[in-house]
């Protein structure tokens, strides 16, 4: 058996993963992949790894805690779903981003030490991904939001290396929102664990979510008639309907935060491109590109 963890981050997923996968259980099942129910985990598993601080569960616990969280008798995958694995959004900034995700995350992974784990992580560019959070925690100033962080020293290699450091035995895949509706069948497919090319009802509810209905009906018609015949040609296939048919209130989000400048968003843009390529670098990492 083997336990896979989507970590989220916050604000790249909006639980999208967890509701296309639900939609397709009875075929999951066929492959004995479980989709667990996040009310019968995500309190249960945080409470146990404050309990347990970081030591390893007994059998016995273990077998009680997969007891209440699967309904199922057996599964060869079993998938868990939460953006607060790595950080509740109260401390996702301290100093840096997720200062936790390397001890929360092998906490999670101590509670079923006998099972290997299995990691996936969407990426956001702090330039969206910090205002977000302004907004969630809604502080009291910018200092304080802050909290001794610099964003332009903010990185998410750090957060990756963390994850692999605590957990040198799981792998580990990270792709970039911004990338998700090109790539959202291979995301699901990543997580999933279903055979290549295998496909899911809903896997094309995001990309339908950014279209027009006309770009949309386009789009299926075109490819009904020139079934795309690798993974690259419907990416580029998705990916012209986009640009022409995209809807700009879903595509051209606006942000704002103190102090903040066009010229210091495309600073914090060209950073994050630079420590994407330092992540998809890692020969410890399955990077997802468009």
């Amino acid at each position: 058996m083997r336990i896979v963890y989507h970590l989220g981050a916050h604000f790249t997923d909006e639980e999208r993963l967890l509701k296309c996968l639900g939609r397709n259980r009875d075929l999951l099942a066929q492959h004995s992949i479980v989709v667990a129910n996040p009310k019968r985990y995500r309190s249960l598993l945080r409470e146990t790894a404050i309990r347990l601080k970081g030591a390893a569960a007994t059998i016995e616990e273990q077998a009680l805690i997969l007891e209440q969280i699967m309904e199922e008798d057996r599964a060869d995958r079993l998938i868990l779903s939460w953006e607060s694995f790595m950080s509740l959004p109260a401390w996702v900034l301290k100093d840096k981003l997720y200062p936790s995700a390397g001890e929360r995350t092998r906490a999670f992974a101590q509670i079923f030490p006998q099972i290997e784990a299995e990691f996936h992580l969407g990426l956001r560019n702090p330039a969206t991904f910090l205002p977000l959070l302004y907004d969630r925690l809604k502080p009291a100033s910018y200092g304080e939001f802050l909290a001794g962080a610099d964003p332009f020293a903010l990185r998410w290699s750090d957060v990756v290396e963390q994850i692999l450091d605590a957990n040198p035995d799981a792998p580990l895949t990270v792709w970039c929102d911004e990338d998700t509706p090109l790539i959202w069948p291979e995301v699901l497919q990543a997580v999933s664990g279903l055979p290549e090319g295998t496909p899911l009802e809903g896997e094309e509810d995001l990309v339908a979510s950014l279209m027009s209905g006309e770009g949309l009906t386009r789009m299926n018609t075109y490819i009904a008639g020139h079934p795309p015949q690798t993974v690259l040609q419907r990416r580029k296939i998705v990916s012209a309907f986009l640009d022409k048919f995209a809807l700009p209130e879903r595509i051209e989000l606006e942000f704002e935060m103190p102090g903040w400048t066009e010229d210091m968003v495309e600073d914090l843009t060209a950073l994050y491109e630079e420590d994407v390529a330092r992540i998809a670098a890692m020969p410890e990492v399955t990077f997802l590109h468009p």
